[in-house]
């Protein structure tokens, strides 16, 4: 409560021994004697100086002094001016950067990161806040691929600037909204789909259960599936709760729970606090220490004004109608001194008047704009690929008699709205259509994955279609199917009742097997690779591999919004998320994005795809270019005969590389091309720094590209560029134990020459003519061969990495002879 009374010390150069290492660290924070911050410094003035090397660093000290990090609440890297905090268990991609140095504005770019960083967040008081209220605990299931042998880790989270600062203000704006004359409004917090909405909630509610001294605090979603899987997220935060929180099974089950003096975390629907019978929902307490939290609050079922509606299971199945109230009036009749708070991914549209009157106004906004340049999500690209529905004579007779018959009959409003969803339910899954769009799928998914490995989200518009599509979709690829929901490749993900017909119930699926499922598809490693549904998972399902949805649904608003940002998760180096339109929604997404824009929101939540192929074809040019800036005839003279034999239109071998032989050379040339493709980046000046940072640029931008028709046709170029790249990776220090190639690479895959391209397979001394050396006795016949070798620059780089490697497992086991050796 008091940061200022504890001992506060930053320690430089801090030595530490534990067993056989020896290690000083940059700089420590130290509170009463306790390391809690771990800073790791890189020089500004040096490009090998990076934060990924700094990373690398921490990763190694986790290993070899782990009690250092006992008591850890952030590690911090820096070079000099760029600086990311992270917690212990943190990837690099996890690291973020710290935007404000006083929570109100942010910084500005001529101001150094590692300075806001310091002022922002290693100031006593905001962090001894953030290792007290914003810092939980998540298990995490792990999948050994050769065992198959499944493991928890526990994997521990640290709030992001815009987290921290928006909790603490949506705290006391409840807390004035909570007092003798507050008008009970806590008001909206905007943050966008997958920049952490569900563990801002936790903290929110961890930190206000102690500033209001032990309220009630109500959690309300407006589904099953979307209650499951926030409560899944409070439950493992218990440390951070100091109780457990408990879902509702019933009404009367709610009224039990909040019947109660104080305290508790309650979860329920909406739904629930629906009255029996009547208009009037009995009151359960007059207490004004409840706080009612509402996850996307501005749903229609907020409302105050009565109305007819339809009752509606979990899968949206009308199930009878009745004359209601909204929502929103039940919740005050059950708790009329509550105060209310509202979490959003979506901005609240220019019409909605019931989000106002229930929550009042926003309390922060994080908008996609800001979520992708901190790197809390990734992009989004929008590509249209709309399945035409084409009706015979015939077909096109029978519409327009039912229409004709539709107008003639007496329908209310909700009837001809039924009436013309199912006419359009009936033309969109008609059996032609669907299997063009199955086919479509199937090739564009495989050719997608081939480069950026990962899965995809198919949206229906019926549970029919589903089950339609599915079946065609396996007619394709038998393989995909399997009837044990262990297994298999796709899955349909809904519920049913005998009832709906073999057909449909054969895909119905428990609570519990949804679950089974949802973590089979959160896992990367799994088989499960498509899942089709119609709306489940489309709120609140986060999964970070997912990299495609195609959509073949209408869709619109802040439910397009919600749908669309499945694939906005951060993964690895998953550059950004793709959305397949088959239905030609285009109109509703730029309706959508009007309302965003016009809500405060920065930034095109869905860039065409042809932005992407557009950068691609600019970072190919810059690539192909390095290749062009001198003569490399003499380099591999051999090569000019096989291009005599090929029809060569936009290079010439006596003015620079010419590297289009590869694409139709046997292996045996295509290892020297590659081996003389390198020894030319080489000899060009800081030609391999060059070529390496361009080419992973070049990466990104054709996996988001892929498989548009410009990717198809420059794949082997880009093949070519892999191989180079592969082979300079032999040459590379090998790096430390903490840090695995899938967290560094970019999860790109060779579309040609895969076996020829990987790293294993050819042998790095054969290739460049080298005899394998025992590294321990240089002998003057080694040194003497390379002086002879046609490729110097290579068998040099080769020499480094073994001697770099050498001299790396030296000082491990004897500083002093590593030191010589190096000498």
């Amino acid at each position: 409560d008091n940061p200022l009374a504890n001992d506060l010390l930053v320690v430089s150069q801090f030595e530490i021994k534990e067993e056989r290492a020896l290690r000083q660290q940059d700089l420590i924070l130290f509170v009463n004697g306790l390391p809690l911050v771990v800073i790791e410094l890189k020089r500004a003035n040096s490009e090998q100086s990076t934060l990924q090397g700094a990373w690398n660093q921490l990763q190694t000290y986790k290993a070899e002094i782990p009690s250092l990090f006992v008591y850890n609440t952030l590690l911090v890297i820096s070079d000099g001016l760029e600086a990311r905090s992270g917690s212990l268990t943190a990837g690099l991609s996890r690291f973020m950067a710290w935007k404000t140095a006083d929570g109100q504005t942010e910084a500005s770019a001529m101001v150094p990161a590692l300075e806001t960083l310091i002022r922002g967040q290693l100031g006593p008081a905001v962090m001894l806040d953030l290792a007290r209220y914003f810092t939980v605990f998540e298990k995490e299931k792990e999948t050994d691929l050769k065992t198959g042998t499944v493991s928890i880790r526990t994997v521990k989270k640290v709030a992001a600037y815009h987290q921290y600062y928006a909790v603490n203000k949506a705290v006391e704006r409840t807390r004035e909204a909570a007092g003798e004359r507050g008008n009970r409004k806590g008001g909206v917090v905007w943050h966008t789909q997958g920049s952490g909405k569900s563990l801002s909630m936790v903290f929110y509610t961890g930190k206000l259960i102690q500033v209001l001294d032990n309220p009630t605090v109500v959690v309300i979603t407006d589904r099953n599936d979307l209650d499951d899987q926030l409560f899944n997220t409070f439950a493992g935060s218990r440390h951070l709760l100091r109780q457990d929180p408990v879902q509702a099974e019933s009404r009367s089950d709610l009224k039990d729970l909040l019947a109660v003096a104080s305290g508790g975390v309650v979860f329920t629907t909406i739904q629930k606090f629906s009255p029996e019978e009547g208009n009037v929902y009995d009151a359960l307490t007059e207490r004004r220490n409840v706080v009612v939290i509402a996850d996307e609050a501005h749903r229609t079922q907020y409302g105050f004004a009565a109305k007819p509606v339809d009752e509606k299971d979990d899968e949206g199945n009308v199930i009878g109608s009745d004359f209601r109230y909204g929502f929103a009036k039940y919740l005050r009749d059950a708790l009329p001194n509550a105060t209310y708070l509202g979490f959003t991914g979506t901005p609240i549209e220019s019409d909605d008047v019931n989000t106002a009157a229930v929550f009042g106004d926003y309390v922060d906004i994080y908008d996609i704009a800001q979520a992708v340049e901190d790197g809390a999500t990734v992009r989004i690209f929008y590509e249209s690929r709309l399945a035409k529905i084409a009706l015979s004579e015939e077909g096109e007779k029978l519409v327009n008699e039912l229409e004709d018959e539709l107008q003639g009959q007496n329908l209310d409003d909700s009837q001809r709205a039924k009436a013309k969803w199912t006419q359009l339910e009936a033309l969109v899954g008609a059996q032609n259509r669907l299997s063009n769009v199955a086919a479509d799928i199937v090739q564009h998914f495989e050719t997608r994955n081939e480069i950026l490995d990962g899965k995809a989200m198919i949206v229906t518009m019926s549970r029919r279609i589903a089950v339609a599509l599915y079946n065609e979709i396996v007619a394709l690829r038998p393989e995909w199917h399997d009837d044990d929901l262990a297994a298999g490749a796709i899955k349909v993900v809904m519920t049913a009742s005998a009832a709906d017909g073999p057909d449909l119930a054969q895909h119905h699926t428990t609570k519990d097997q949804k679950r089974g499922l949802a973590d089979r598809m959160r896992n990367p490693d799994d088989p499960l690779k498509l899942c089709i549904v119609r709306d489940m998972w489309l709120t609140g399902f986060d999964a970070p591999c997912l990299h495609t949805i195609y959509i073949d649904k209408p869709m619109k608003g802040h439910n397009l919004m919600q749908a669309i940002a499945r694939v906005n998760r951060v993964y690895k180096d998953k550059t950004g998320g793709l959305v397949v339109d088959y239905l030609g929604i285009a109109s509703d997404l730029k309706k959508a994005l009007a309302f965003y824009s016009d809500s405060g929101g920065k930034g095109d939540p869905a860039a065409a795809q042809e932005q992407a192929v557009a950068l691609m074809q600019e970072k190919l040019e810059v690539v192909s270019q390095i290749f062009r800036e001198k003569p490399a005839q003499a380099l591999c003279p051999e090569l000019r005969n096989l291009a005599a034999d090929r029809s060569v239109t936009w290079v010439t071998a006596s003015e620079q590389f010419d590297y289009t032989p590869y694409f139709a050379a046997d292996t045996a040339v295509k290892l020297r091309m590659i081996l003389a493709g390198c020894e030319y980046i080489l000899s060009l000046e800081d030609g391999k720094k060059r070529f390496m940072r361009e080419f992973q640029a070049l990466k990104k931008a054709y996996a988001i590209a892929l498989p548009h028709e410009a990717t198809l046709a420059v794949k082997e170029e880009v093949g070519f560029f892999e191989a180079v790249k592969s082979r300079f990776a032999k040459f590379e220090p090998k790096r430390s134990s903490g840090v695995s190639n899938a967290q560094l690479e970019t999860n790109i895959r060779q579309v040609i020459d895969q076996a020829l391209v990987s790293e294993q397979v050819v042998d790095v001394f054969d290739a460049a003519g080298l005899k394998k050396p025992e590294i321990s006795i240089l002998s003057d016949d080694f040194l003497m061969e390379l002086k002879g070798m046609e490729y110097k620059n290579v068998a040099l780089e080769t020499l480094r990495k073994l001697l770099d490697d050498e001299i790396s497992t030296r000082s491990r086991s004897n500083v002093v002879q590593s030191r010589t050796f190096r000498e």
